[in-house]
């Protein structure tokens, strides 16, 4: 089989000493949170736990605002939390909170998943566009005459034109409809953006410090020369080591694609995913709804959500993983029928039909 592996050493070459520096002081504080973790699910400490809990409110405090100066100095790190006026960030942070909490259920994560992308399509396209376009809308009202609306929206139609969206993990694959999706509704021309499928995974036996990897050619499916020039558009909800973007971005680098932007959109993305990225992809934007500190040794995000792919899609049988196409299947009729012509493109790409 042909496949293109990618070292966590090689990753972390690209950071700098004073990358690693910073990197280091945030595990530091973090490990407080951990102390405090201790004492807050320990029923036999719950004469601490007033005091822990407000330690632990302080030190989250403390650890955003270290994020938030580190990020300052990155433009091309989005964070919208840190990015948008304080009066909106409640929503954001509501619906963090839901994503995190291990009660919420599949069909209520499902929903805040998709409300997530459409807050980062905001996000990124829509707060930064002077100009609007102007939709006629006709109405179901009749009377006195057939009625009419008129809505104005963003102009970003060559921001989203000639885009591609890129799908590297099973917990992907919803986001990248919802993203593309959204980019269908504000084109002013309907566009439903082409789909690239790589199949790439880590190998979870390893940890953080020495993972690899491993992205699949024989059951991938793209072009090459469809994505030349093309605006790559990732989304994955979680943004944890960097890995798979970058390993995806370097082989296509590598086979002469040259794109014209490369954007990544997380629900959460942690500190060194993030810097990893811009630090190995010149053209790479990260655009996320929230910033996370750390990994763990397994190279999860803390205090992170646990697995995205698993709340979105379910578990698999370890021994028969669904393909792209059971994975749609499994959506159900309600997602299908909204996701239509996603679903339809997607379809082309793997089968050819």
């Amino acid at each position: 089989m042909a496949k293109v592996i990618l070292k966590a050493q090689d990753l972390d070459g690209y950071l700098s000493p004073s990358d690693k520096a910073t990197l280091e002081g945030m595990n530091h504080t973090f490990s407080r949170a951990l102390e405090l973790f201790t004492v807050l699910s320990d029923p036999g400490q719950a004469r601490k736990y007033d005091s822990a809990k407000a330690d632990l409110i302080s030190l989250f405090n403390d650890i955003g605002r270290a994020m938030q100066d580190i990020v300052a100095r990155e433009d091309r790190i989005h964070v919208y939390s840190f990015s948008t006026p304080r009066e909106i960030h409640g929503e954001v942070s509501r619906l963090i909170a839901k994503l995190r909490d291990e009660r919420t259920e599949h069909p209520e994560f499902v929903y805040y998943i998709q409300r997530a992308y459409e807050l980062l399509f905001n996000f990124a396209f829509g707060s930064a566009a002077p100009e609007r376009n102007h939709f006629i809308v006709r109405t179901p009202v009749t009377l006195p005459v057939q009625n009419f609306a008129v809505h104005k929206i963003p102009d970003v139609d060559t921001r989203i034109e000639s885009s591609v969206m890129c799908v590297m993990l099973r917990g992907a694959l919803l986001p990248a409809m919802i993203m593309s999706k959204e980019i269908q509704e504000y084109s002013s021309h309907g566009y439903v953006t082409p789909f690239a499928l790589f199949k790439i995974s880590r190998d979870d036996t390893k940890e953080e410090r020495n993972m690899e990897y491993v992205l699949d050619l024989d059951r991938s499916y793209f072009n090459p020369s469809e994505l030349d020039g093309k605006d790559l558009f990732f989304a994955d909800p979680m943004n944890a080591t960097g890995g798979s973007l970058v390993t995806v971005v370097k082989y296509l680098l590598e086979q002469g694609v040259k794109p014209r932007s490369i954007k990544f959109f997380n629900s959460i993305s942690v500190l060194k995913g993030a810097l990893r990225i811009v630090r190995a992809l010149a053209a790479a934007e990260i655009y996320t709804l929230w910033m996370d500190p750390v990994l763990n040794t397994k190279a999860y995000i803390l205090p992170g959500l646990g697995d995205a792919g698993d709340r979105i899609n379910g578990r698999d049988d370890g021994s028969r993983p669904r393909n792209i196409i059971q994975l749609i299947a499994d959506y159900g009729t309600q997602i299908v029928s909204l996701y239509r012509e996603q679903v339809r493109r997607i379809e082309h790409t793997v089968l050819g039909a």
